[in-house]
């Protein structure tokens, strides 16, 4: 690399002044602005720079990193194990009602639990209700709370075995719903706990598809934890995927659809690592499975099926930089509408990413408005749609930044 380059805060062991010139720069924000944000003198902010003065007290770095837009704390300080997402969305008014209940461990009850077929009913509903809705979190938080509470009755009451068993795999898949609903909320804890139980579950019921639905999102809550949990990412998936293999020749379509999915979570994570042909060489291998199952089939969880294949194309190219080809499987995708609509709009966010990549930045927001109108708790919640939404509210662009700062406060990022 020439000596003279400008150096990469992302791949480069630079010093911590050194990233905050280079971040600074790269939002086009001079070191009087900078300095003025964070209340220290434009001498102070250049000595930092330089390497004159070192690094100040957490407290003035996160105010850099507020200032800067940074994502990661990591990026900012280069050290992995500072790894704090800067984005995390609002605590949703249902969140403690719902951490009541999952929290809650009755060891006994007068109560009589419902039966099965009604538990089974309920959970139904409350996956086409968050389907369904583009306030999702809303619809599915009012019916958390007794769903989770039923579902451990029935397991406490079990009699027989496969009594047990089938309520194992009932509690397992309202824990799945329950990550859904808490996934990007500030309480990383429940979301471990809910993970990990979900996963206990689902192994006590020796059922196929919610042990691969359990490995599928404690895959994501592993890889969404930082590069650090990647490995352990794959090593999950990767045992879910040899526990569902021997059964694919005559499965159900839901299991092969979760078969599937964590194909394509292998192919998500290896684009995270930058490892272009294994990612695409895990999408190719679910795009096969996808193949297999009926053209009109939805998987109830994960939305696995053939439509949503061109939108798992969009993540994997910008997940591995790829602004133009991201932007080109944009395009195909669009073609297919996706019958979820928090889906449709995570795809929408994608998309976005893509053309913010490509230097389309107004394009990304008119994207992103669309994913609004789709979800709105979807791009609330999602830490990328916040960061690009941030990053254009101070575009030098007055048109663009009037729409970002309107969007912003459609979904409640900055005060009206």
């Amino acid at each position: 690399m020439p000596t003279d380059a400008t150096p990469d805060p992302y791949a480069d062991p630079l010093r911590f002044g050194q990233r905050v010139q280079v971040l600074r720069e790269r939002r086009g924000m001079t070191q009087a602005q900078l300095a003025d944000l964070i209340g220290i003198s434009e001498h102070t902010l250049r000595k930092i720079e330089n390497g004159q003065r070192k690094a100040p007290d957490l407290e003035r770095v996160m105010r850099i990193a507020e200032a800067l837009r940074v994502r990661d704390l990591a990026d900012l300080t280069g050290r992995p194990d500072a790894h704090v997402d800067l984005f995390i969305g609002p605590g949703h008014p249902r969140l403690a009602a719902v951490k009541a209940a999952i929290d809650s461990f009755p060891l006994s009850t007068s109560t009589e639990p419902p039966p099965v077929r009604h538990v089974e009913a309920r959970l139904h509903a409350a996956w086409s209700a968050r389907h369904a809705s583009g306030n999702h979190r809303e619809e599915i938080g009012k019916l958390l709370p007794d769903l989770i509470r039923d579902s451990q009755a029935l397991v406490r009451n079990a009699d027989t075995g496969n009594e047990r068993r089938r309520a194992q795999a009932l509690l397992a898949e309202t824990y799945s719903l329950s990550q859904f609903f808490i996934a990007y909320q500030p309480d990383s804890a429940l979301l471990w706990r809910v993970a990990e139980r979900g996963m206990v579950a689902a192994q006590d019921s020796g059922d196929p598809h919610a042990i691969g639905v359990a490995a599928w999102l404690l895959a994501q809550a592993h890889r969404d934890s930082g590069r650090q949990h990647f490995d352990a990412a794959d090593a999950i998936n990767l045992e879910a995927v040899r526990f569902l293999e021997p059964l694919l020749p005559d499965a159900s379509d839901d299991v092969l659809a979760i078969a599937g999915a964590l194909q394509f979570e292998l192919g998500y994570t290896a684009a995270r690592r930058r490892q272009t042909g294994t990612a695409w060489r895990h999408w190719d291998k679910a795009n096969d499975m996808a193949g297999r199952l009926p053209a009109d089939y939805y998987h109830p969880i994960t939305s696995f099926s053939q439509a949503i294949m061109g939108a798992h194309a969009v993540t994997v190219a910008v997940e591995l930089h790829q602004g133009g080809e991201s932007v080109r499987q944009a395009a195909r995708a669009d073609e297919v509408v996706i019958k979820s609509k928090p889906r449709r709009a995570r795809h929408r966010i994608e998309e976005a990413r893509a053309f913010q990549l490509d230097a389309q930045p107004d394009v990304a927001i008119a994207t992103l408005e669309k994913a609004a109108r789709t979800a709105p708790e979807t791009i609330k919640y999602n830490g990328y749609a916040r960061a690009i939404i941030l990053e254009e509210v101070e575009s030098t662009q007055a048109a663009r930044r009037r729409r970002a700062s309107e969007l912003a406060m459609e979904i409640g990022l900055l005060a009206a």
